[in-house]
């Protein structure tokens, strides 16, 4: 059986993000054999992920890990140790876009408009943020996604626990200044930037609770910004995109203040699949329906099959 199957969806692994692959998995596959293909799935474990691609002879992969291992550079070596074509961004974008400092120190270099911010390492000495901010501020993990350990600072007598439970994550840690607004994101799939989708929530930020358990969040297709900034929007996603060597497909997180400045947050380079996710809702807007939206990233890796 393993021998006609090409297509393996990569899923799962050890990240805070693992409850959210499966989701995402479990929605790829079955769109991925609604549409006639042989597909399997592949839980992956990092210590043995070499043995599990080789076992299935796998050709192809999809890959919807995200988080560590699916989405910063790592899951992509095995890949490509292993000459197997897979979708989204290669090993250095992978990276790149996982780590929210250097991203914005790229993106910043070349011109593009980003949140300020301040990065805090574990055993380093603890900078004065009341000096160099104003409430109120972020603090968040630098690597990793669905907003896991972010917390909105409202006053100096909160920073300490957030501090505290971002660096319970990592030795790296973000402090960004807060852009009072709308948050939006523009979906991109081969090449082309997906409508812009703002999104609204009564949380204080969007946070994991907002981005996948609750039913008040809302999402604003169109967004409501009018046509020039939803284009003004689409254009510096493709840009950032391509500052940090994206390719396939991803997400472009942004915040816009309330007079109309745009500040680029981040990318995510293996966005979420599931049923609350936000390229899937942009794709349909354009016509594209969950399979075909599937197939089209899926035959961006396929096109490398044969041309290495």
């Amino acid at each position: 059986m393993a021998e006609s199957i090409r297509i393996a969806v990569l899923y799962g692994g050890p990240s805070g993000e693992r409850e959210v692959s499966l989701l995402s998995a479990a929605a790829v596959l079955d769109a991925l054999r609604s549409s006639g293909m042989e597909a399997l799935g592949i839980d992956i474990e990092p210590a043995r992920l070499q043995q599990q691609l080789q076992d299935e002879r796998v050709r192809i992969a999809f890959n919807v890990c995200h988080g560590a291992i699916g989405e910063d550079g790592l899951l992509q070596a095995v890949l490509e140790t292993l000459a197997i074509p897979y979708t989204g961004s290669g090993v250095l974008s992978s990276a790149l876009a996982m780590d929210k400092w250097r991203s914005k120190q790229i993106w910043k270099a070349a011109g593009l408009p980003v949140t300020e911010g301040m990065l805090m390492r574990q055993h380093d000495p603890r900078p004065d943020l009341a000096a160099n901010f104003t409430w109120p501020l972020y603090i968040k993990p630098n690597h990793g996604g669905s907003s896991l350990g972010v917390s909105r600072v409202n006053g100096p007598e909160e920073l300490e626990k957030a501090i505290t439970d971002a660096f319970a994550l990592e030795d790296e840690i973000l402090c960004e200044a807060a852009v009072i607004g709308h948050e939006a994101t523009v979906g991109i799939v081969d090449g082309k930037a997906l409508p812009p989708i703002v999104i609204e929530t009564p949380h204080a930020f969007y946070d994991y609770d907002a981005k996948y358990l609750a039913e008040d969040t809302r999402y604003l297709l169109p967004s409501g910004l009018g046509a020039g900034k939803d284009a003004e929007l689409q254009a510096l996603a493709l840009r950032a995109f391509a500052e940090l060597g994206g390719r396939d497909w991803g997400r472009v997180d942004f915040m816009i203040s309330a007079s109309g400045k745009i500040h680029l947050l981040e990318i995510n380079s293996v966005p979420g699949m599931t049923s609350h996710s936000l390229v899937p809702m942009a794709a349909k807007a354009v016509g594209m329906d969950f399979p075909e939206l599937c197939k089209t990233i899926l035959r961006t890796a396929q096109r490398r099959v044969n041309h290495g």
